[in-house]
């Protein structure tokens, strides 16, 4: 199996050292891919250092396509052109926290801010990042939503659940209009993950998922790797669920 061996990969949403993001990056290096890493903050650059030679870290805004543009020009300069890209950055950015709120009470800067860090820095990765990979005949995006919003939902988190829907329709889109070029494009829907930004309250929940336990980031690594794998040229616009059943629950 080729798997992603020799492939360069950018991941997306990477500095939290505990975190789905670092997790995916970690599991790429190890299968022997040359990896990318990017986040808002300098602590990337601590996470290139448990990474290792061969690898290279970036700061950048991903809601601002121009610093996207100069983020994808970059990686190619240090590691060639990008074969893989794995979005993962969203959900709470810099340590930001939203609170939760009915429809009718979200302000349109929560609003905003949602659809900015999740659905806008997918769109602006994806788009910078395929013309290259359709004149190549190859390339594999993997976008890192949730169960929250596509399957499931929560009370009070119409914004993140909108913004996480809206990462699963570019999905489908994405592989539809590039399936004929080598280009394929799936999604990952994490349920109760045990990251580093986990609180008490998540994670009794995930105890109370049918698996007994709370997922670790090295699973949702080990799905998304599949899906950027070579092998898995015939999955496109797929929904792969990694929540240990808890979605299959109907009565609780």
């Amino acid at each position: 199996m080729a798997g992603v061996s020799g492939r360069v990969a950018l991941v997306t949403g990477a500095g939290a050292a505990e975190g789905i993001g670092f997790a995916v990056a970690k599991a790429l290096a190890a299968a022997g891919a040359r990896v990318a890493i990017a986040a808002t903050t300098p602590r990337i650059f601590e996470r290139l250092d448990e990474l290792g030679a061969g690898h290279a870290a970036f700061t950048a805004d991903l809601t601002d396509s121009a610093a996207v543009a100069r983020l994808v020009a970059e990686v190619a300069s240090r590691l060639g052109q990008l074969e893989i890209v794995v979005n993962n950055a969203g959900m709470i950015q810099r340590g930001k926290k939203h609170k939760l709120a009915r429809v009718e009470a979200i302000s349109d800067v929560d609003w905003a801010a949602h659809m900015a860090m999740n659905a806008t820095t997918a769109f602006n990765v994806t788009r910078a990042v395929l013309p290259a990979m359709q004149s190549r005949g190859y390339g594999r995006i993997v976008n890192v939503a949730s169960v929250t919003g596509p399957v499931v939902t929560i009370e009070g988190t119409a914004g993140y659940s909108a913004a996480k829907a809206a990462m699963t329709g570019l999905t489908r889109t994405t592989a539809l209009e590039n399936a004929g070029l080598g280009i394929t494009c799936n999604a990952v829907l994490p349920g109760w993950i045990a990251t580093g930004s986990a609180t008490a309250r998540e994670i009794a929940a995930g105890k109370r998922s049918p698996t007994g336990r709370p997922g670790r980031p090295g699973e949702v690594a080990s799905a998304c790797v599949f899906l950027a794998s070579e092998e898995a040229s015939y999955i496109n616009g797929a929904m792969l669920v990694v929540g240990g059943a808890n979605s299959l629950v109907e009565m609780k």
